[in-house]
């Protein structure tokens, strides 16, 4: 019990150093054990070096601007369109019918395995890398939308009909107020996906972003400089996550915030 609380007093910020040093210093032991070329798994410092050097020059910042350029672009995009059909699911309930199937279908099919054909329709330039991030943020995004409007509180909507409100009255005043954790949620989870969309679609089709960076230092043999782009992503997806969800807890509370995981 007394190990328990005292392990419950440690902040959270220093357990999380102490994870990221933990994992660092069994990355050095690895790569120091001769197991692996130098090649294969370039020690910690070797990487921070490229990093550092790939910053110095600006070539990492010009990268992660184009690669986020893409994402938002994307995303807006996605979150139209995911109103759009969360709007008419719950307005207007029978012509979900019409379009639910195609919708199941297409939740199931990877993004990336669009690429060819939307290379072969749109070419390389920056429609084919879009439409990717739409695919694959707007799901989440449309299933959470759609969840919060038709999960409004019926007591209330009763309430908005004693009132005498009209359904599009309801709907402003009710319903989308109603809905607005589950918007953030939506929206939250639904960036997730457009940075891991748009890396697959910079690897394969593209000559700037931070996919194309990892896949030229593959070509180029620098491991040291795939592993800096790996971990770039990585800080700038936990970035744009936290900064969302400091948005959603500012704006939604402790409900809001706690859902999108």
């Amino acid at each position: 019990m007394e190990e328990r609380e005292k392990n419950s007093s440690i902040p959270r910020i220093l357990k999380t150093a102490m994870g990221v040093l933990i994992l660092l210093a069994a990355w050095q032991m690895a790569a120091s054990s001769g197991i692996w070329s130098a090649y294969v798994l370039p020690p910690p410092m070797k990487v921070a070096g490229a990093l550092g050097k790939m910053a110095e020059s600006g070539i990492l910042f010009r990268h992660i601007l184009v690669s986020g350029r893409r994402v938002l672009t994307g995303f807006a995009f996605a979150f139209v369109l995911a109103m759009a059909g969360g709007i008419l699911a719950s307005q207007v309930r029978s012509a979900e019918e019409y379009y639910d199937g195609f919708l199941e279908f297409m939740r199931n099919v990877p993004p990336i395995s669009l690429i060819a054909l939307l290379i072969l329709w749109f070419g390389i330039g920056e429609t084919s890398k879009i439409i990717i991030i739409v695919l694959a943020s707007f799901f989440p995004m449309y299933l959470n939308i759609r969840k919060g409007f038709l999960s409004a509180s019926k007591m209330l909507l009763e309430v908005g009909c004693v009132f005498r409100l009209t359904r599009w009255q309801k709907f402003y005043r009710i319903v989308l107020p109603w809905a607005v954790p589950d918007i953030l949620v939506g929206m939250r989870i639904g960036l997730g996906y457009s940075w891991r969309a748009i890396i697959g679609a910079e690897m394969i089709a593209a000559s700037s972003g931070l996919g194309y960076l990892i896949l030229d230092a593959q070509q180029m043999s620098r491991s040291d400089k795939v592993i800096a782009g790996i971990l770039t992503i990585g800080v700038v997806g936990i970035l744009c996550d936290k900064l969302f969800s400091l948005v959603i807890s500012r704006v939604t509370g402790a409900r809001g915030a706690g859902g999108a995981k």
